[in-house]
């Protein structure tokens, strides 16, 4: 398996993977997305392939306070292999070099398998309320 940064003849592929894994919703356009994430850090949007077929993603990012991880994505049939746990040791490692001192990460709080995964890498409830104020609609119905 590769670990790489994203190549824009990953889009179709990547998109259909987010779907699949019910991370694309209506009021996130996912090609936006993507677009705005090759705008800044770039080399921070990766996804691992093997025999040239895309398995997983995980989009970080870094402001200079707080590390974000988005799109942390594995294909179903590829799912409890590790892939998740290395797309995250390699997001880290390069939030890492940037000096980044803590990762936040935003789950749905009903999906509790992946509540789970997070918790079993390290991961804490902050008990924080995650509030949310959308400046650009993605879509006509976005909230």
């Amino acid at each position: 398996m590769e670990i790489r940064p994203y190549q824009h003849e990953d889009e179709a592929t990547v998109i259909r993977l987010w779907t699949n894994c019910g991370l694309a919703v209506p009021w996130n356009n996912p090609q936006r997305d993507i677009e705005r994430k090759l705008m800044i850090q770039p080399e921070l949007f990766l996804v691992a392939t093997e025999n040239a077929v895309l398995l997983a993603t995980v989009m970080a990012g870094y402001e200079g306070h707080r590390g974000w991880i988005n799109y942390l994505a594995v294909h179903p049939q590829h799912r409890r292999r590790g892939l998740g746990r290395r797309m995250m040791q390699a997001a880290e490692t390069r939030l890492r070099a940037l000096g980044c001192p803590k990762i936040n990460l935003q789950v749905r709080s009903n999906n509790t398998s992946v509540i789970r995964f997070y918790e079993a890498i390290g991961f804490e409830d902050d008990a924080c309320v995650s509030l949310g104020k959308r400046l650009i609609p993605d879509h006509p119905d976005s909230r």
